[in-house]
């Protein structure tokens, strides 16, 4: 598949890439190979790919998993799938909006924890992101064509302007490998910047800091704390967006964290941030009991 190819496919079946849905489709081969062999694939595998798109990465998933499952919410591309009946036997398509897509009833359907692989669209990354943290019990990893500046977010350190809210809550259950560079002269249309493929490989519950019912709060920690990055953890966790936490109330919690109150929030590590929510989940139950 090239860019002649894609042009050709689209112009013969009355479509085009939706500004809308954020559509750049791979047209080269070669990366999207990589990608399949970057992520493990083995037959045994059922993977959910998320935005089939015209199955430039469809058909070396295909054939190297046991089962692929592919999301797709652009009606056009279903019909053009299903007339042309050009993907493999082992594809299940499914007219499907990702950002609904339950996961984890998907996960309970197939037995076991869901493998997922994808070419996000740009403009659904950061939402499709915090679905997945939702979701990560029932995941076991994603390999995800993203921005590279949002791979820099993901991936970033503590003291530094990229480290930030997804960095910490992927942190906290996951760990993120970058894989692959793409430029971009291998999508149609061109997009203006360069994308990474990256590895998020999900903790079994037992390694991982979060269990998913302080997910939750962590985010609102971690919101509150980011969203006046520029404040010290004394006034950003003390404005009254966490519950019953004033400004005396921060202080304290911060204390009982060994935190100093002068600290911004890109200072503090994960751990950091996993301790504050325990403090702070603590002292809700003391105030329902």
């Amino acid at each position: 598949m090239n860019q002649n190819h894609v042009r050709q496919i689209l112009a013969d079946h009355r479509l085009a890439p939706s500004k809308q849905l954020g559509q750049n489709f791979l047209i080269q081969p070669r990366i999207a190979t990589q990608i399949v062999e970057a992520a493990g694939v083995t037959p045994d595998d059922t993977v959910v790919e998320l935005g089939v798109g015209l199955g430039a990465l469809t058909a070396p998933l295909a054939a190297r998993a046991g089962q692929v499952i592919g999301l797709e919410l652009d009606a056009g591309i279903i019909k053009y799938h299903r007339e042309a009946q050009d993907l493999a036997a082992n594809v299940r398509l499914l007219h499907q909006d990702l950002l609904r897509a339950d996961f984890s009833a998907m996960a309970r359907e197939q037995g076991q924890k869901l493998k997922i692989i994808a070419n996000l669209p740009y403009s659904i990354t950061n939402p499709l992101l915090f679905k997945l943290l939702e979701h990560h019990p029932a995941l076991e990893w994603a390999v995800l064509m993203i921005q590279r500046e949002v791979a820099k977010r993901l991936t970033a350190k503590p003291n530094s302007k990229e480290y930030g809210v997804l960095t910490v809550l992927l942190e906290s259950c996951a760990t993120v490998e970058r894989l692959l560079l793409v430029g971009p002269g291998n999508f149609y249309p061109r997009p203006k910047v360069d994308s990474v493929v990256i590895r998020i490989r999900f903790l079994p519950q037992e390694e991982s800091g979060t269990a998913p019912r302080n997910l939750a709060l962590l985010r609102r920690v971690v919101d509150a704390a980011f969203g006046q990055r520029r404040k010290t953890l004394l006034n950003s966790l003390g404005c009254g967006k966490l519950p019953g936490l004033n400004r005396i109330g921060a202080g304290r919690v911060l204390e009982a964290a060994a935190i100093s109150p002068k600290l911004r929030a890109e200072n503090l590590t994960t751990a950091d941030y996993l301790r504050l929510t325990g403090i702070i989940a603590d002292l809700i139950r003391e105030a329902n009991v």
